[in-house]
């Protein structure tokens, strides 16, 4: 299975410092804001649960989750937050999906307009060479006490497509559809998840040259420090 690996991703987010961490509850407020206008009920909203579940794993406070909760659901204040999608190639004519939340769209278009063409690239079609994918990552400290081959068989029945082994864990794709089947098995077992979200995944992966590697991988510390960038997606292999 071809495509960029998050592993490094989730560890910065996690380890966010004090100082960025209004930004990263921003991002997350809006995407629980989105996940909420199909209901405020996270029991019978599972992209309601994930987006509370990503609030709580960074510290997000209680009544931030709630606020956010309220906007999506129309209760509570605010401008209307709007889902969009870009794509476009990057450094090295590495192809890039990113997608946005935000509340001013015309602002937003500018900026990441901007980036792609601070890069070195614009905007344009590559979504040919994407697919959408569950992957759900587990790190390899949630699988210590797993059988390796009798997990991946369980794993497989609950549906999964594609199992990969990397150095950080386990990275498990599945159908679009079948993310909260295969999510709702592995808290049957007990197993956190690093990452468990629908994705663009790459068909074939960019090999890179070092200095290309440094200049995708700054173009992507750009895309995550910008407000408006809920997420990314991109063929380079990093």
């Amino acid at each position: 299975m071809s495509g960029h690996s998050k592993w490094a991703t989730t560890k910065r987010a996690k380890a966010v410092v004090d100082a960025k961490k209004g930004a990263a509850f921003t991002k997350i407020a809006k995407l629980i804001t989105i996940a909420a206008r199909k209901g405020g009920d996270p029991v019978t909203n599972f992209s309601l649960r994930m987006a509370m579940d990503k609030a709580r794993a960074a510290n997000m406070p209680k009544d931030n989750i709630e606020r956010a909760i309220k906007r999506g659901t129309g209760e509570g204040d605010g401008a209307q937050i709007e889902e969009l999608t870009y794509e476009g190639l990057g450094p090295a004519k590495t192809q890039f999906i990113v997608k946005v939340l935000t509340d001013n769209k015309n602002r937003t278009a500018a900026e990441i307009r901007h980036l792609f063409s601070e890069a070195g690239g614009a905007l344009g079609t590559v979504m040919w060479n994407f697919e959408l994918k569950s992957v759900i990552r587990i790190s390899n400290d949630k699988l210590v006490a797993v059988n390796p081959d009798e997990f991946e068989l369980e794993l497989i029945d609950a549906g999964a497509q594609d199992i990969l082994r990397e150095e950080e864990g386990v990275t498990v794709y599945a159908k679009p559809e079948d993310l909260q089947k295969v999510k709702l098995f592995l808290e049957t077992k007990n197993i956190a998840t690093e990452t468990a979200e629908i994705e663009y995944v790459a068909k074939d992966a960019a090999q890179l040259n070092e200095e290309e590697k440094a200049k995708a991988q700054n173009f992507i510390d750009q895309l995550e420090e910008n407000e408006d960038v809920s997420d990314y997606y991109t063929n380079a292999n990093l």
